[in-house]
């Protein structure tokens, strides 16, 4: 049996001991340091200190242990030069073939309230990279070469090739080096992060941003059917991301899909099923075009749905409670591409699965993603936080003669939170927890106020007695004139125009009650 050496150092011992098994029954020997030699030792292998292997001790409470030529030259060394090989045999240097190594906890380490400054340097690896980019860079060839781990998913493969082929393939050694160096990178990524954070004190933009995201999957195209695309997602997802949703049924997701979801399920987490009871939200290119709560969750989408049939088709439905047998029964009469919410019950499941092609997805509910927002501009990238803030109720300051009802005041609270996801200008009149009629993405906030009230006619909707979110100040009286004459009997908006008066005195004299929130939400 060939004696060959394989170096395992790793922080995540998952999986360690079967591969460590494995490879002893090959034949290698095993070369490892500190806690993981201990843990193949206490599993009953056979092991050689690095200490050993070196002829030197490690040394300054550890940092010292690998960083030596009897280490880096068994992994560096090109197994293709001749001259390499015999300065291995001058200095009785075995070669290394298998390096398995995973770096210090550090994210973990600087996430902890109570970690200082001094903790978190401590651990900042510096054998583990260096072992892992010199195996990743000698990767090799074709004839041979060094295959370097860091993720124990990879430990299954390897050994599978090893035992069916005798050796790990080129193709194989190629993607684990190109997988370290990405785990080195990231590794480096965030202890910069974090030094960057602590020299910089609060400042909230450091001055290099880094960003790392895993491919889920690649996508049949994107906006249009002459653009590619690709799924990523972050790291670490907030709870309650769409990026950890589960796909129950249905055709893959496009691009389009996973953008009119995303915006359905934030929209729809604006409403606690506790307090507010079910709510549903029909979201059609981004917008929503139905929002509604209700007892139950079949009520709630027969009403988000009376907003805007016509716009319904083919929209992406959000809510926020288990999706009955009674509310998959209403789903199934019409056309939809996407259904989201946190769980399903059998029976709706099996009603679903009628519409084979209808994608069905389940997503852990959580709150709003604090998340930053990106938006990639020619050669650069603007950064903001996510808009996220919750309205307090207690803020809220009346500006007019007439105060709003507590059944109004009800329902300004509630179009104000559509408001927010509603491309501006954005305008949302609703009543008794439906959406009446909505205007989104014109130009004009006069437009968006009309185009609401014509769609609210379309859909045979009544508009007078609802009342009016705007997600941005009006800039001049029109837009108040046109939603009285609606019959809208409250308004909602930020105030902070030089025209506030104007607009404050319009809704006086049209006896409308109207609040200022103080907060804006433009969503371009």
């Amino acid at each position: 049996m060939t004696h060959r050496t394989a170096l395992l150092s790793v922080s995540d011992k998952t999986g360690l001991i079967p591969f460590a098994q494995a490879l002893a029954q090959l034949g290698y020997t095993l070369l490892s340091t500190g806690g993981t030699a201990k843990a193949l030792r206490d599993a009953g292998l056979t092991v050689t200190d690095v200490a050993e292997h070196t002829g030197f001790p490690e040394i300054l409470d550890g940092r010292v242990k690998t960083l030596h030529p009897r280490v880096h030259g068994g992994i560096l060394a090109d197994r293709s030069n001749p001259e390499h090989i015999a300065t291995l045999a001058a200095h009785d240097i075995p070669p290394i073939e298998i390096v398995a190594v995973n770096l210090y906890p550090f994210a973990a380490t600087v996430a902890r309230p109570d970690c200082t400054l001094a903790e978190a340097i401590e651990n900042i690896d510096i054998g583990g990279p260096a072992m892992v980019r010199a195996a990743a860079k000698n990767h090799g060839d074709e004839q041979g070469g060094v295959t370097v781990i860091v993720d124990p998913a990879d430990y299954t493969p390897v050994l599978d090739e090893l035992k069916n082929r005798g050796q790990v393939s080129y193709a194989t050694r190629f993607r684990l080096a190109a997988k370290a160096f990405t785990h080195t990178a990231r590794y480096d990524a965030m202890v910069s992060t974090y030094l960057t954070q602590r020299l910089e004190g609060d400042a909230t933009w450091p001055q290099a941003l880094h960003l790392s995201f895993d491919l889920v999957m690649p996508l049949r195209y994107g906006e249009n059917p002459h653009q590619q695309a690709a799924f990523y997602r972050d790291l670490n997802p907030a709870p309650g991301a769409l990026a950890l949703a589960e796909t129950l049924q249905g055709k893959a997701l496009s691009f389009n899909n996973l953008a009119d979801a995303d915006a359905a399920w934030e929209c729809v987490k604006q409403f606690d099923p506790q307090q507010d009871g079910a709510a549903c939200v029909i979201v059609k290119h981004a917008n929503p075009c139905g929002v509604a709560v209700a007892e139950c969750a079949a009520d709630a989408y027969r009403k988000a749905f009376a907003t805007d049939p016509t716009s319904a088709f083919g929209g992406i439905i959000a809510f926020n409670t288990v999706v009955d047998a009674a509310a998959a029964e209403a789903l199934t009469q019409q056309f939809l591409e996407v259904v989201i919410a946190p769980d399903y019950t059998q029976e709706a499941r099996a009603r679903l699965a009628e519409k084979k092609n209808v994608r069905v997805l389940r997503c852990p509910w959580g709150p709003a993603v604090a998340q930053q927002d990106l938006k990639r501009i020619g050669g650069g990238l603007l950064v903001q936080s996510n808009d996220t803030d919750l309205l307090d109720p207690a803020h809220l300051k009346v500006v007019t003669r007439r105060t709003p009802t507590q059944d109004e005041m009800r329902d300004l609270l509630f179009v104000w939170r559509v408001a927010k996801f509603v491309k501006s200008n954005a305008i949302v009149y609703g009543k008794n927890g439906q959406t009446i009629g909505i205007g989104a993405g014109q130009m004009s906030r006069v437009d968006s106020s009309r185009i609401a009230v014509i769609k609210a006619q379309n859909a045979g909707l009544e508009v007078r007695g609802s009342v009016v979110a705007s997600d941005a100040f009006f800039p001049f009286r029109d837009g108040v004139d046109v939603l009285a004459q609606a019959g809208a009997t409250a308004v909602i908006q930020p105030g902070g125009s030089v025209r506030d008066e104007e607009v404050i005195a319009a809704a006086n004299e049209h006896g409308i009650a109207m609040v200022f929130t103080g907060m804006r939400h433009f969503r371009h």
